[in-house]
């Protein structure tokens, strides 16, 4: 979600991000400061909303904005220290470039961009700037609220994005709700600014296909202060971004279900679904790191392996319901007791394998069987575990010596009743 990109060769007098000549008239009444435009971002990013497709830009006056370094990249053309840096990406692209000017740098900011948010934001700038625009938005459908939030906003005074938004979603006959609802265009509908001055909008749709099924996404509304007719060019330019812009939220979106996606993948091959601990495969990698480590600094290393008393006649008795009941409990109890330097996993069906640097591996293991002692019984059935131990180096010298001796402790210590704890060695 925040991988960098190459970024557009830049020319003295070009929009940084654009690549537009920049005309901006700043005596002129429509360009007063507090409404040029603008995009500020809130610290709600769109990234952070992306499964549910919310909010996250807030738009005040155009602020002065130190212009960034390019970043390095295949098309990326130094500047000599002598030659004036071209004007930021704040500032207002040209109504007057050609249309397939507008449209290839937007094209190349999906492709070449920098963070969803960026993005959008530069979308829409340069879509409000293409077609003569002082006021610019973008409404998503946000799946939780059931209802449209302001993702990005342009050429708004300070505050009053917020009561616009609320406009809007309240409102299902405001022309931007009544686009997103019925996902059809509306041109030349009348608003006012809120300073009283009349303005002229146009909202487009928002929407995406996924094997052949369009989705709606929300709108996108663009808006001039005083008389605007609508033209072709205009429709066409707004068509087109509307299109880019539900691209680069629908990317965004698939990129951030992906991510969690891969997060869950990666978290269940480490952990064991019934109790939440670590899995044995994971503990094995855990443990020759530890005994590596310890090898080389001559410190002490304890492993021991817990095994539940009688939860095979519990099942039997009782049903697998309760086995489970007993294993998370079990777990539970470890999670809590052993130390945060120590790993504790389920190792096999009643077995959990705790890995504990340091001499005090006893300690820790009586602690365990006391505490799991003390917890009430389970279904009518007190709850036990008999527990081996074994140290490095005396029992062991690698994970498979430590654990061979830790299952023979076990054998010991199941040998003299339940809850018993012995360590490897031990005559």
């Amino acid at each position: 979600m925040e991988a960098g990109r190459p970024v557009l060769s830049l020319e003295q007098g070009v929009h940084e991000r654009s690549g537009i000549l920049v005309v901006d008239d700043r005596h002129d009444e429509l360009h007063a400061p507090e409404y040029r435009v603008g995009v500020t971002l809130e610290k709600h990013t769109l990234g952070a909303l992306l499964t549910r497709v919310g909010r996250g830009v807030r738009c005040g006056p155009l602020p002065v904005r130190a212009r960034a370094a390019p970043r390095p990249g295949p098309s990326s053309i130094p500047h000599p220290s002598h030659v004036q840096e071209p004007p930021s990406v704040t500032d207002r692209a040209s109504r007057d470039s050609a249309p397939e000017i507008v449209l290839a740098t937007a094209v190349a900011i999906v492709a070449r961009g920098q963070t969803p948010d960026e993005d959008l934001a530069a979308l829409l700038e340069l879509a409000t700037g293409a077609v003569g625009g002082n006021q610019g938005t973008v409404f998503l459908w946000d799946a939780e609220r059931g209802d449209l939030v302001l993702a990005a906003a342009v050429g708004f005074p300070e505050g009053a994005q917020a009561a616009y938004e609320a406009d809007v979603a309240g409102n299902p006959d405001h022309p931007i709700a009544r686009t997103a609802h019925g996902q059809t265009a509306i041109l030349g509908a009348e608003s006012v600014r809120p300073d009283g001055a009349p303005m002229i909008g146009a909202t487009w749709p928002l929407r995406v296909a996924h094997d052949g099924v369009e989705e709606p996404i929300g709108a996108l509304a663009v808006s001039r202060a005083g008389a605007w007719t609508v033209s072709e060019s205009d429709t066409t330019l707004l068509a087109a971004f509307a299109d880019l812009i539900a691209v680069t939220v629908d990317r965004a979106r698939l990129t951030a279900m992906a991510s969690e996606r891969a997060e869950w993948v990666e978290r269940i091959a480490h952990t064991d679904a019934l109790t939440g601990l670590a899995n044995a495969r994971t503990l094995s990698r855990v443990l020759e790191l530890e005994v590596a480590r310890a090898g080389r600094q001559g410190t002490d290393l304890s492993v021991v392996l817990f095994d539940i008393d009688g939860l095979a006649a519990a099942n039997a008795d009782v049903g697998p319901a309760v086995g489970d009941d007993i294993l998370r409990e079990v777990a539970a109890v470890l999670a809590e007791t052993v130390r945060l330097v120590d790993t504790v996993a389920r190792w096999g069906g009643d077995e959990f394998l705790l890995v504990a640097p340091g001499p005090a591996g006893m300690i820790v293991a009586q602690r365990v069987l006391d505490a799991v002692a003390g917890r009430p019984a389970i279904a009518g059935r007190a709850c036990t575990v008999s527990a081996g131990v074994a140290r490095f180096p005396a029992d062991g010298a690698s994970s498979e010596e430590l654990v061979t001796a830790a299952e023979a402790a076990l054998r010991m210590a199941k040998a003299t009743g339940p809850g018993a704890l012995a360590a490897a060695g031990a005559a």
